[in-house]
């Protein structure tokens, strides 16, 4: 018969180091876990129906306001208004700004946005804004979520088909469950090489619609901004199908002022600055350059002023509306052409009762959308207003506008 094995002091030691090895190793993990400094508390009850507004207000006052500096624009979503700020992401009820739910990452919160009934927030960690979730905009409730390598700053905006996420070297399109339908530019780890159709390219601007993404580039080699247009969502995401690319050659395209306005079903609308007169010829106005869905120049429209900077562009079904830093212009839905401007705008507008909502100073307009002509002047005291831009937004009887950080209900 064996004799009983004993155990050693080498041996107890061993087994000690053994289980302290798994306890770092479990902490490890769970500190590095996406769970991990995440609060989310979600709504008891969906929030409360909004209804419609049937009858414009007769005057515009201050209800509350919130933080609101990781926005690009006035959000709301389902029956909430949306803000973002220091990681936070809350729907709010409309009239009182009371957070119904609220999720909080201890992450950089890069960019947050509104489409498909939902709240999508994107935050940074060390692959840049690479963690992104959509939350039910009427509870707070985590639908998907998706991790991918992107810059360390980016762009996020909705054309009610899909999401567009953009960075100065990589873009994604994600359609409504946030899978990746297009990845564009620069690929960390491709699973397929050579499958993008040029490299080292700087992504200066991006616009898509349900059937074309538009993307101006400035590549390698060029001496000149490259319009590039593809299909938003190809065969396999990680091999974009372009509809054509061309170096630009208008006077004015080397500008890196040139950006990509908007983008229909077939058409791209391109802005180009004013051009100084040469030796040979005048200078050229600043105008709206349309092409066609394979980036063949169709038409030009001369513009009044230069756009600025501040020049931000919103939907509303299908209408595009053009804020330049100084007017509002709309769109033709179909050829892009401009129709009819509002001077002296301080940004982009919403929908109420039927009429546009234009921010203009020390009030708002109520503007016919055919024709661009004003119906009703609201009058509108603005708090802490230095003179940025404002975007507006509609819930109900509240009118939100987001300016300086900041969201403002108005009621």
């Amino acid at each position: 018969m064996l004799a009983p094995e004993r155990r050693t002091r080498a041996d107890i030691f061993a087994a000690v180091a053994i289980a302290v090895t798994v306890v770092v190793a479990a902490i490890v993990v769970w500190a590095r876990a996406d769970a991990t400094g995440t609060d989310s508390v979600v709504a008891t009850a969906a929030a409360p129906s909004v209804t419609a507004a049937t009858t414009l207000p007769t005057g515009l006052r201050e209800l509350w306001h919130a933080a609101d500096g990781s926005s690009s624009r006035a959000l709301v979503s389902g029956n909430v208004a949306v803000t973002g700020d220091d990681g936070t992401v809350s729907g709010r009820d409309p009239r009182t700004g009371e957070q119904l739910w609220w999720y909080r990452r201890d992450m950089p919160l890069c960019a947050v946005q509104s489409q498909y009934g939902a709240v999508i927030a994107t935050y940074r960690d060390q692959r840049g804004c690479s963690q992104s979730v959509m939350l039910e905009a009427d509870t707070g409730q985590r639908r998907v979520a998706r991790s991918s390598y992107m810059d360390d700053a980016i762009r996020v905006t909705g054309d009610g088909t899909y999401l567009l996420a953009l960075g100065p070297e990589r873009l994604e399109m994600w359609r409504s469950d946030l899978v990746r339908t297009l990845e564009y530019g620069y690929v960390d780890a491709p699973v397929n090489p050579d499958t993008q159709p040029r490299t080292g390219c700087a992504l200066h601007s991006a616009a898509s619609s349900s059937s074309r993404l538009a993307v101006l580039e400035r590549c390698p080699g060029d001496t000149t901004e490259r319009l590039t247009v593809l299909n938003p969502a190809p065969k396999e995401a990680t091999d974009p199908e372009e509809y054509g690319s061309h170096v630009l050659t208008a006077p004015g395209a080397e500008s890196p002022e040139v950006r990509v306005v908007a983008v229909s079903d077939n058409k791209v609308a391109v802005y180009y600055p004013p051009t100084e007169p040469t030796a040979t010829g005048l200078g050229l106005p600043a105008r709206l350059v349309v092409h066609d869905g394979n980036g063949n120049e169709l038409a030009t429209y001369p513009l009044a002023a230069p756009w600025t900077d501040q020049t931000t562009l919103t939907r509303i079904g299908s209408a595009v509306y053009v804020f330049t830093g100084d007017s509002l212009i709309a769109l033709h839905t179909s050829t892009l052409q401009p129709v009819w401007t509002v001077p002296d705008a301080l940004g982009t507008p919403a929908l109420m009762a039927g009429r546009l909502l234009v921010p203009v100073p020390d009030a708002v307009l109520a503007v016919d959308a055919g024709d661009g002509s004003t119906v009703e002047r609201i009058a509108v005291q603005r708090s802490d207003y230095t003179g940025g831009t404002i975007t507006s937004a509609v819930l109900g009887q509240t009118v939100f506008e987001r300016r300086d950080g900041v969201l403002y209900a108005l009621g």
